[in-house]
């Protein structure tokens, strides 16, 4: 007669095969990471384009070329830190060691980014936005490798990611009140408003950036003492790791190969947005600060919302019915926007924010739930290769969202250059107007498309990925005896 087993002997047996559960405070010291990487890099994302601009005094086109010569560098760069995050391990762990090792050169560089000192100089803006993005690096690819080394539960996976992404929307919404912050220390105009928008609030920017980037660290340093790895490569493994299994694992991986264009198209559509909406709401919707942070934070309020929801949705609709109906809520709120602004009868702010609340809601859930792949693309590697290597196919994803960025990065300089913006004067010409409303609505609407159409592919289900991991741990379990 077969024995029956108690509910804590199934979960202690399924914790000794790597399906471990967390606490809450483990869940949200992970989420802690994300938050704090968005305080500094999602500041760069959304601002430094219109710093450079408008502050610091670069020229469209020149800013443009820039974010693309970064972006080559962090191709390089990644598969790098993705072969030494896996082939090594420091004393204080695998991946969250790099939290520390990379976070402090991350704050300090995201600081002197926002710094006037060389106003106009390209050569220092080269030198601290590359530094910059290249310790971004050593703290994000193995901060994602960190996700897949807690646990491989698939619903504890998923409670990660939206505990993950509640933190860094919530990083976000800090992120998006940057004028607000600018407006507090910047000087004031004959009239009394602060000038946040032209060289003379340098100063107001690097105060501001200053102290978001030295939050950030402090969550980095918070993410890293609540963080615990269990789930590894042994050390004899990790030391057959190499660069050219990086691109073996491209090869090899087709659900990796799916979901690196999705980060892509992803990254891209985000990167075009994200940058607009600051010349968006200076020029098209002629904002004051408060206007432009209330907007801003629409973009950020729907993950408070929607993302504590997603593991039941999920359950209810699927994973590609998940993405298939969020993206095209984005769809429909670019389509609402682009509408409004078009017509000056409905050219009213609370309709722009009902359409960016729409937009924003299937953004998020969207782009926010594609982080749970991640583990799953590991673990599949795992089952065919026989090696966990998180490191490099998180540097892999990494390579193609930095690819997203890039073309995310240059689109908007060179759409600013092609229709005439010029940072000296208030009021833009109707067709600079219109390139920036393309680069708000038109462009991510076109790429979103692309992203439905390429998600469909992926074949990853729960049932699927579920069955791989406990064939990898019976395999494990059997090669121990």
């Amino acid at each position: 007669m077969e024995e029956i087993k108690s509910n804590d002997t199934v979960a202690l047996e399924n914790e000794s095969k790597g399906f471990y559960k967390l606490s809450w405070l483990q869940r949200i010291g992970f989420g802690s990471g994300d938050m704090a990487q968005n305080l500094i890099y999602q500041t760069i994302s959304i601002w430094l384009l219109f710093f450079y601009t408008n502050v610091y005094g670069l020229d469209p086109a020149i800013a443009a070329y820039m974010f693309l010569v970064v972006r080559i560098v962090d191709v390089i760069w990644d598969p790098v830190v993705g072969t030494l995050v896996d082939k090594n391990n420091p004393k204080w762990g695998k991946y969250r060691s790099w939290l520390i090792l990379g976070g402090i050169p991350l704050s300090g560089f995201a600081i002197l980014c926002f710094w006037n000192g060389f106003s106009g100089s390209v050569a220092y803006a080269y030198l601290t936005y590359v530094l910059m993005s290249m310790s971004y690096t050593l703290v994000n690819v193995p901060y994602g490798a960190l996700n897949s080394s807690l646990t491989r539960d698939t619903n504890e996976v998923t409670i990660l990611t939206s505990t993950r992404m509640f933190m860094a929307n919530l990083g976000a919404l800090i992120v998006k009140s940057l004028p607000m912050v600018i407006a507090i220390f910047a000087p004031l105009a004959a009239d009394g408003t602060a000038i946040t928008n032209t060289p003379e609030a340098g100063t107001a920017w690097f105060i501001t950036m200053t102290i978001f980037a030295l939050a950030g660290f402090a969550l980095l340093v918070f993410c890293f003492s609540q963080c615990k790895e269990r789930v590894v490569m042994d050390q004899s493994s990790s030391a057959n790791v190499k660069v050219s299994d990086l691109w073996m694992e491209f090869v090899h991986n087709r659900p990796l190969r799916i979901l690196a264009f999705f980060f892509i198209t992803a990254f891209a559509m985000m990167s075009v947005g994200n940058a607009a909406d600051a010349y968006f709401m200076t020029y098209n919707v002629q904002a004051t600060p408060l206007m432009t942070t209330a907007f801003m934070w629409l973009g950020t309020i729907p993950a408070f919302i929607f993302m504590p929801l997603v593991p039941a949705i999920k359950r209810k609709i699927g994973k590609k019915g998940m993405f298939y109906a969020f993206l095209g809520t984005a769809i429909i709120g670019m389509l609402m926007m682009y509408i409004f602004v078009q017509f000056e009868s409905l050219k009213q702010f609370w309709l722009l924010c009902i359409a960016q609340f729409v937009k924003s809601t299937g953004i998020i859930v969207a782009t926010g739930y594609m982080w749970a792949l991640v583990p799953e693309v590991v673990s599949y590697s795992e089952f065919k290769s026989g090696k966990r290597i998180a490191g490099i196919v998180n540097a892999l994803t990494g390579i193609f969202f930095k690819a997203g960025m890039a073309l995310g990065g240059f689109v908007p300089g060179a759409v600013l250059a092609f229709v005439g913006f010029d940072a000296t004067l208030s009021q833009q010409t109707p067709f600079a107007e219109q390139g920036i409303l393309w680069l708000v609505c038109v462009i991510p609407a076109i790429l979103l498309l692309l992203a439905m159409w390429i998600i469909s592919k992926y074949e990853l289900e729960d049932n699927v990925i579920d069955d791989i991991n406990r064939q990898i741990e019976e395999r494990a379990k059997n090669e121990k005896k």
